[in-house]
């Protein structure tokens, strides 16, 4: 049996519920010790739920705990970097949820923050629409099978917005979310993920829902983007285009990307399909390599990393500040109507 890992869990939306903590607590030797939420009512709500002895209402309760070893971090962006910054000067490792913070500089702080202990875990949850294929993409990719990448293009276009009767959702508020911009980091994150780094993004964004009310009634104004275009150039040549909506009605374009090569084309849907096809050739489906199709694991990959030593692959505070950085770049690009190289982010 391994020794105790002890893990206190900062902010208990429905995805610490409904992934983190049941991850956590199939887990052998994993002990879920402590639950800080918004209140002590909804803490003690979860407590009461997943059998955790302890619910604060202070998170610095958490970060000073000798009972705690490691924290889940499952709050919206606009308390990551102290959350995060806070439990590793405390000594503690840390699984923060996405997307990783408000911008850029939150996102530094961060990695430096986790750079400074170095003997400490520092994961990102990550963006988990491909994880039964992405092995399978870079080995497509590296051995070139695809050939030079010339065009990426990617879509996510949905009606979630339509209904403006809708309540405010956190993603809609500048002040939770920050320059994240509906699941565009999520997608950046995936195309980093497969292809590298990006270069430069010009971008362009509207708001067509511009009012929500909370659920307390109260009105607020909307200033995230609910259509978002992109293009951008990647580190090793290739040119991406963005598509993000969530006000279409019945879009005829599946939603995912394509990756169109010298000697070959991916086209990757969401629901984790591929289909491939050699230049000349119509595409076919493909499944992942042997041995390679993942699943969710975070919880794991997060506890393998504190016992083992084992590196973190999905997702490391370093692959996240790209993605704020792309993020950042993407609100300036829009806000201040030019191209933007990420060497200025």
């Amino acid at each position: 049996m391994p020794d105790p890992l002890r893990i206190g869990l900062i902010g208990a939306g429905a995805n610490t519920r409904s992934r983190h903590i049941p991850g956590f607590r199939a887990i052998d030797g994993v002990e879920l010790v402590a639950v800080c939420n918004r209140s002590r009512e909804s803490g003690q709500r979860v407590a009461d739920e997943f059998g955790i002895a302890r619910v604060e209402t202070d998170p610095a309760a958490i970060f000073t705990a000798d009972d705690v070893d490691a924290v889940c971090i499952g709050t919206w962006p606009y308390m990551h970097r102290e959350y995060a910054v806070s439990a590793l000067e405390a000594g503690k490792h840390v699984l923060c949820e996405a997307r990783m913070a408000m911008n850029a500089t939150e996102a530094r702080e961060m990695l430096a923050a986790s750079e400074a202990r170095p003997e400490l875990v520092a994961q990102i949850v990550p963006g988990p629409f491909d994880l039964r294929s992405w092995r399978t993409i870079r080995r497509l990719v590296a051995d070139g099978s695809l050939g030079d990448i010339r065009e990426v293009h990617v879509t996510q276009l949905t009606g979630g917005s339509l209904n403006a009767g809708a309540p405010l959702h956190w993603r809609e508020r500048v002040d939770y979310s920050g320059m994240n911009v509906m699941i565009f980091g999520i997608l950046v994150e995936v195309v980093t993920r497969w292809l590298g780094p990006t270069r430069r993004v010009l971008a362009d964004g509207a708001v067509f829902v511009r009012e929500r009310r909370d659920a307390d009634g109260r009105a607020h104004a909307i200033a995230v983007p609910d259509s978002l275009g992109v293009f951008a150039e990647l580190e090793r040549g290739g040119r991406v285009s963005y598509r993000v909506s969530t006000v279409l009605h019945a879009p005829r374009d599946a939603n995912g990307i394509s990756v169109y090569g010298s000697a070959g084309t991916l086209h990757w849907e969401m629901g984790d399909r591929m289909r491939f096809a050699k230049l000349g050739d119509e595409p076919a489906p493909l499944e992942p390599d042997a041995g390679t199709a993942g699943e969710w694991r975070v919880e794991a990959d997060f506890v393998d990393s504190i016992r083992d030593g084992a590196p973190v692959a999905l997702t490391s505070f370093a692959d996240g500040v790209h993605y704020m950085r792309v993020t950042e770049a993407v609100d300036r690009s829009r806000t201040e109507g030019r191209a933007v190289p990420l060497d200025e982010v």
